[in-house]
């Protein structure tokens, strides 16, 4: 089979190849997924890059033993192993892996659901790192209420776009940060208030957010503290390029520091995938109330493309190769 080998760390150009490997083997609790569409995160960029460089032994733990990349994709199942009786072959399902960037993974029924029914393959294998992100987030570590204020910065991109949708439907009024270009699509996902960050600097208004999920990282915690409420809280979701060694990390490890002094700052998070909150996330789906926003459609054959275009930023939403 056909898939996008890493081969170390550098370039998208330089380190990925599209190549003949093995299609995967499954074990008794397996199953083999034929990939229809599979999604690229910032966070698989970074991994290409291996930037931050302390991260490298992480992200190596990401690769299939093929040297395939990919975590998230939908498809079809091709087989099951003797012990699993959730899917059967014929299955259309989306979730998460090693090596989704090909045109067959191996991966576990936990990791799986059925695809939602109203989604295609392309909007479904967005449905991953940054959905999960944006809903763990929001209910688990920024505890957001219904009626309580929300500001989302970034809120055209991968995470940005799940985050608005997910923070609609827990009932809180949605604030989305974005550039001019990309204020309609913000818009037409439920946010209540659009601010467009190349005419008007947010932190300059008054104190109004009860919880502001950052996925970008371009101002200062002094200034983000200026427009939270007394018990606000700030969630350092983003950051400026990961370069050299800790890179990006440090403005996440800041907000960690600055929480111990201030209940107001908040804190950084890791977001993790469950089975549990991908039968959340397909509810969501499936309900209407969270629809994937895809950026840009690239076949397996351009898939460095894709990544180098992921790289470069400024995406909405999420770009998808399909197989």
């Amino acid at each position: 089979m056909k898939g996008t080998i890493q081969t170390g760390f550098g370039d998208p150009g330089e380190v990925l190849r599209i190549g003949e490997v093995a299609t995967p083997v499954v074990d008794d609790d397996g199953v083999l997924v034929r990939v229809r569409a599979a999604s690229i995160h910032i966070g698989a960029v970074h991994g290409v890059r291996g930037l931050p460089k302390v991260m490298r032994p992480i992200f190596k733990s990401f690769i299939a033993k093929s040297g395939v990349i990919g975590q998230n994709m939908a498809g079809v199942v091709e087989a099951v192993g003797k012990n699993v009786t959730q899917l059967a072959a014929g299955d259309e399902v989306f979730g998460s892996c090693k090596g989704a960037f090909a045109e067959y993974a191996a991966t576990t029924s936990a990791a799986l659901a059925l695809k939602p029914i109203n989604l295609t393959f392309e909007q479904a294998s967005a449905v991953g790192v940054s959905a999960f992100a944006a809903l763990q987030a929001l209910r688990s570590h920024g505890k957001l209420q219904e009626g309580q204020h929300l500001l989302v910065t970034g809120a055209s991109g991968g995470v940005g776009t799940f985050a608005v949708q997910i923070a609609k439907a827990m009932g809180a009024e949605v604030t989305g940060v974005c550039s001019t270009r990309n204020l309609d699509l913000v818009r037409s996902i439920g946010a209540d208030h659009v601010i467009d960050y190349t005419q008007h600097d947010f932190t300059t208004g008054d104190p109004e957010y009860d919880l502001i999920l950052d996925n970008v990282g371009a101002h200062s915690l002094k200034d983000m503290r200026r427009v939270l409420t007394a018990d606000g809280l700030l969630l350092a979701n983003g950051a400026p390029a990961p370069i050299g060694w800790v890179g990006g990390l440090g403005h996440p490890l800041k907000v960690a520091v600055a929480s111990m002094f201030s209940k107001q700052v908040g804190r950084p998070f890791v977001s993790t995938e469950n089975e549990e909150d991908l039968g959340t996330l397909r509810e969501l789906a499936e309900t209407g109330k969270m629809t994937p926003v895809i950026d840009q459609v690239f076949p397996l054959e351009a898939a460095v493309a894709a990544v180098t275009s992921v790289g470069e930023g400024h995406n909405q939403g999420t770009t998808v190769i399909t197989m």
